[in-house]
């Protein structure tokens, strides 16, 4: 399975969540908005669905694709957990400096 954050860091990918996001889309849907083949946002797609972020509905011969909440709720808390870490060290870090100098 593919790390949600990894999969989500690739501008391509992002841009597709954004799109996601307002409304269910197909395939085709999607790829019209990038300059790139209907190929490569397929791959992209499975990469987003491998991380959880998306799932796809088979309609007749198409796939709708949408954004998972479940999926945007886990990449949020891992961000989350990412910069509340960084900044704890950011703190501690200021802190030390801080000390030096008196």
């Amino acid at each position: 399975m593919t790390d949600a954050l990894s999969a989500a860091a690739e501008p391509t990918r992002r841009r597709i969540l954004q799109l996601l996001a307002s409304q269910p889309r197909t395939v085709t849907d999607v790829a019209a908005e990038f300059p790139v083949t209907r190929s490569a946002i397929s791959q992209h797609l499975l990469v987003l669905a491998d991380a959880g972020l998306v799932d796809a509905e088979k309609v007749g011969r198409q796939r709708i694709y949408r954004v998972l909440p479940s999926g945007l709720r886990r990449l949020q808390a891992e961000i989350d957990t990412f910069w509340t870490t960084e900044l704890d060290l950011l703190v501690a870090d200021a802190q030390r400096i801080k000390e030096k100098k008196t």
